[in-house]
Formats: structure tokens, C-alpha cells, sequence
């Protein structure tokens, strides 16, 4: 496989990534609000219950749990972008990235969260944005630096929402979620862009071997070589001193 159709390969096999996972797990999230409404459950005691033997199994279960359809709402669009960003640009470990933000995320909240129930993706989405963020920043890769430029343009003010604020909502969770997304952007190591071949540069002309700058002296000036006055050793009367050095030096040898 040569160069172009390897990267060509890579970026399709990344879009189809960042376009059916995160419609699958927005999908998902809408699926259970729906089964909620439905048959009229109940789903926030599944939410975490911060220092609580039974609040545990929120922190795998409250992202998918919202109050109502506007909360659910708020959160569905940026999971939907974050997510494709992040299996797009970090596909090699999305999904490692997205199990350990939500199984730490929820722990963080679980240890320091007040004593209510906790429901929501918002958690996910302050860990997501935290994550990209952080992680471009440290990378060298050009476009990842502009995904954190990006990430800041659309969420940077969501920094607000780890702090207390209105009532109801979960600071507790926003704030671990970041703090997770930061932690995690150093230990989480991804390969996926720098796997991409380097582009094939023409290698450059040494200028003793290019006919038309040995037309130039050291000055700058334009002087054509006669061709009669090269003699049998490959270079011309107009040859450098360093090209002399270097003659001088085979003829020795």
C-alpha cells in the first residue's frame, strides 16, 4: 500500500468512527429518557448517591439518566461533537478514554459530591472537553492544537460550571469531570496521527551540482559558464573555494 492510499485509509476509517459511535451512544441516552417516559419509571435513584454503598452504581448508570427532555437536550449535542472529535482524533483509545473518564468521573463525584442523587452527561462532557483540551495542547500535531483552539471557542465557559452555582445542578459532577479530563490527558498515550507517513519531500539539489546557480558568483551576480573553460575534473573556473577544498582533498587521497 503506498502512501496516498494509507491515508486515504486512515481517514476514512476515522470518520466512519467519529460518525456511527457517538450517534450510537447519543442514541442510546434518548433510548432510556424514552423507556423512562414510557412506562413511567423512575430512573433517578440509579443516579450516584455521593459516600453511599448504593450510590455506586450511579457511576456507571447517571450519564445515561436525565430529569427531563430539556436537560437531556443540553447534554445530547455537545457529547455528540465531543465524542466525534475525540474517536476521529484519538481512535487508537476512545474508548479506553471514555470508560476510565466515566468510571473516574463518577468516583470523584461519589467522594465529594453533596448527599442527593447525581444524573447527567454533563459530567462526561466537562471530562471531554477537559481531556481534548489538555491533550492538544501537549501534542506537536498542528491539528490537535486546533481542536483545543476549537474546544475552547464552543465550551470554554463551561469553567463556570465548577463552581457553585444555581440549585440542582451538579457542580460536583462538572468539576470531576474536568479534573478527570486533565489527570487523563497525560497518562493516556495515542499514536493515531502519528502513525501517518510523513509526506514525501524532494530532496534538495547541492548547489555545486545545479547547473543554473553555478551561473551565480558569491556576490550575486549573473555570470554564465562557458562551457569550453570546465576542465575534465567536473567543475568549473567559477567553482567556490569550498569546492576546491573538496578536489584539492580527493586529489590527495
Amino acid at each position: 500500500m503506498n502512501q496516498k492510499d494509507f491515508i486515504v485509509k486512515h481517514h476514512r476509517q476515522s470518520v466512519v468512527a467519529a460518525v456511527l459511535w457517538p450517534l450510537l451512544i447519543v442514541l442510546s441516552l434518548w433510548i432510556v429518557y424514552w423507556v423512562e417516559i414510557k412506562f413511567r419509571f423512575n430512573f433517578t435513584s440509579f443516579g450516584v448517591y455521593p459516600r453511599e454503598v448504593k450510590g455506586l452504581f450511579g457511576i456507571m448508570a447517571s450519564p445515561f439518566l436525565h430529569s427531563g427532555i430539556n436537560h437531556l437536550y443540553k447534554n445530547s449535542i455537545p457529547v455528540l461533537v465531543l465524542t466525534a472529535s475525540l474517536f476521529y482524533f484519538y481512535k487508537d483509545i476512545a474508548w479506553k478514554t471514555l470508560v476510565y473518564g466515566l468510571i473516574f468521573s463518577g468516583l470523584l463525584t461519589w467522594l465529594i459530591g453533596r448527599s442527593s442523587y447525581h444524573i447527567g452527561a454533563s459530567g462526561m462532557v466537562y471530562f471531554l472537553a477537559s481531556f481534548l483540551f489538555f491533550k492538544g495542547l501537549r501534542s506537536k500535531n498542528y491539528r490537535l492544537i486546533a481542536l483545543s483552539l476549537i474546544v475552547v471557542f464552543l465550551y470554554g465557559s463551561l469553567v463556570w460550571g465548577t463552581m457553585p452555582g444555581k440549585p440542582g445542578i451538579s457542580w460536583e459532577g462538572h468539576l470531576s469531570g474536568f479534573i478527570t479530563g486533565l489527570v487523563f490527558s497525560f497518562i493516556l498515550k495515542s499514536q493515531h496521527f502519528s502513525s501517518l507517513p510523513s509526506p514525501d519531500k524532494p530532496k534538495p539539489t547541492p548547489e555545486k551540482e545545479d547547473e543554473f546557480l553555478r551561473q551565480f558568483d558569491e556576490q550575486g551576480n549573473f555570470r554564465p559558464l562557458d562551457p569550453e573553460a570546465e576542465d575534465s575534473s567536473g567543475y568549473s573556473q567559477n567553482s567556490t573555494a569550498e569546492d576546491e577544498d573538496q578536489v584539492t582533498y580527493k586529489s590527495d587521497s
